[in-house]
């Protein structure tokens, strides 16, 4: 009887399912987070007869075949990158994304990586970093004595120091974007790095074709619904409740026929 590991493999395939689930749950209040649902695909069949073969010698065939199938696995993570809201802080180095495209920072081990997380903050030396100490690329350095730094959608940084009313300009901001986003790798702290799946990044500005702008005193919210999640996690549940049925019930097949005498 193939039941029991059919039903086995359900089993596995939701617990896969219900971890995502509550990924997304646990980082419905993280900067930039997007949330990920778990993609299933069947087994192999095992082929009892063919479809189209011969049932008598006057050449009728058989319509329909008898294929009975070896359960589920799980084919992937797909991240779901849509946007997020936009939530307002007043904060002059909080920037976010509306749009498409990622901030660029620079990772310790001199590697890159890839965010949408916005909510800067500067170094002791006047870098602009990320929470996590780590550069954002291109360097832009806050002079000493500067009142007020200012944004442009652009990406144009600019600061007013001490008394003079003409900004100082600083750099400009780019955006990096992908062919294939779901391509990138999550490795946590809200950094995303390149892989052979997502494409070679490239370099724009913000506000060109097809590409975000950037909205300062701004940070975007993480793109889980939660009550779509709540949803999805009962089902998975469900799901998982009747194919723990299914091999309760494969046993009892098995006991029945092993107590024939």
């Amino acid at each position: 009887m193939k039941a029991l590991g059919t039903a086995a493999t359900g089993m596995l395939a939701q617990q896969t399912n219900v971890d995502v689930i509550s990924n997304n749950i646990a980082n419905a209040n993280t900067t930039g987070f997007k949330s990920s649902r778990a993609a299933f695909q069947d087994l192999i069949y095992q082929s009892l007869q063919r479809e189209g073969s011969l049932t008598s010698a006057e050449g009728t065939a058989r319509p329909v075949g008898v294929d009975i199938g070896l359960g589920v696995q799980a084919a992937g993570t797909v991240r779901l990158n849509t946007q997020g809201g936009l939530i307002a802080t007043e904060n002059q180095l909080d920037m976010a994304i509306d749009g498409r495209g990622y901030f660029t920072v620079a990772m310790p081990d001199g590697s890159t990586g890839y965010t949408r997380d916005g909510s800067f903050q500067l170094s002791a030396e006047g870098q602009l970093v990320t929470l996590h100490g780590n550069e954002v690329d291109p360097g832009i350095v806050i002079p000493e004595g500067a009142t007020q730094v200012a944004v442009g959608q652009d990406g144009t940084v600019m600061a007013y120091v001490g008394n003079d009313p003409a900004p100082v300009e600083l750099g400009q901001l780019t955006l990096t974007t992908f062919t294939n986003d779901a391509g990138l790798r999550q490795v946590g702290n809200n950094i995303l790095i390149a892989t052979d799946a997502s494409g070679e990044p490239v370099a724009v500005n913000p506000g060109d074709e097809g590409v975000g702008v950037i909205r300062q005193g701004h940070l975007e919210g993480s793109n889980v619904n939660i009550i779509q999640q709540i949803t999805d996690l009962i089902s998975a549940q469900r799901a998982y409740e009747m194919n723990s049925k299914a091999i309760e019930t494969a046993d009892q097949m098995l006991t029945s026929a092993n107590q024939i005498k």
